[in-house]
């Protein structure tokens, strides 16, 4: 889990926030008031309860800042807390702890939000055969952190880009004309499955329960269906298993912590959300220092 911070990505997303805030330029207040040797000694709190994510980033961020920080205690990913826990503690420079303070605690906060609300729509979902997934419906740049934090939260991530997996969506399926098999979908599948052979999994999406049958035929690994309801995702399951097919299905569209657990009792084996990433609160933590 933790190869994920070093992952090229990281370190410029790291460089990108810093820069926002320092322009090339020293921190304007800490030059007026810290002197160079001072030293802090500090505690991040968590004040809600929630799962934390991003935890290596505050050491990586005060390294990013030129200081030396020693952590004496950092709560791993994935970890539940509730308000109060003590989730790191630290001392060193104070020049680089209250310079990273906010882009430290920016990228925590809204990590630790995706898994916090990942884990409450597993929750939801828990003795059902249903996973959830994350979608590419990510803050641009930050889409590898906000994957691991999915899966801290006890989710399972989707596709990681446009290069590792064919989804045909409704402005894929516009360019076809119905094939030997019939549907549009049915024939962007053929095509796709024709392109890429065996070893690369082919996922359609579909809209009319019509189509089902048809993408199953044309080879199709993973069929997305897209803002159908419990009846009939129901539906769809009952056919996918007349069929034999080993093929899974997948549920999406305005699905939420209310509707989540009836999606799940259809059978269907995803559940893919974006509002994991898209629409996240930050988990709230607050960052308390003293001189050493």
């Amino acid at each position: 889990m933790q190869r994920v911070y070093q992952h090229p990505d990281v370190a410029a997303i790291i460089r990108l926030a810093l820069d926002e805030d320092l322009r090339g330029h020293l921190d304007i207040t800490c030059g007026a008031l810290v002197p160079p040797q001072a030293q802090l000694s500090g505690v991040v709190r968590a004040k809600e309860a929630g799962v934390l994510c991003g935890m290596p980033l505050f050491a990586m961020v005060f390294a990013q800042c030129g200081g030396a920080v020693a952590i004496s205690h950092q709560a791993a990913d994935g970890t539940a807390v509730k308000p109060g826990d003590i989730v790191l503690r630290f001392a060193g420079s104070a020049l680089a702890i209250l310079t990273a303070e906010r882009t430290a605690l920016n990228l925590v906060q809204r990590l630790s939000g995706t898994a916090s609300a990942t884990r409450r729509l597993v929750d939801a979902v828990a003795g059902t055969r249903a996973r959830i997934l994350d979608t590419r419906k990510t803050t641009p740049g930050m889409r590898v952190l906000q994957k691991h934090a999915v899966v801290c939260g006890g989710g399972m991530n989707h596709r990681h880009g446009l290069h590792d997996a064919v989804l045909i969506k409704e402005n894929h399926i516009a360019l076809m004309p119905p094939g030997p098999l019939g549907s549009g979908p049915a024939e962007a599948v053929r095509r796709a499955r024709a392109v890429v052979g065996p070893a690369i999994p082919v996922e359609v999406e579909i809209e009319r329960l019509e189509d089902l049958q048809p993408v199953i035929a044309a080879g199709a690994n993973i069929v997305l269906c897209d803002n159908m309801g419990p009846e009939l995702l129901l539906r769809a399951v009952a056919l996918r298993d007349r069929l034999g097919a080993p093929v899974e299905l997948e549920a999406s569209g305005g699905i939420n912590l209310q509707s989540v657990r009836a999606v799940a009792e259809t059978g269907v084996e995803r559940i893919s959300t974006g509002a994991m990433t898209h629409s996240v609160n930050a988990l709230d933590l607050s960052m308390r220092c003293d001189p050493c």
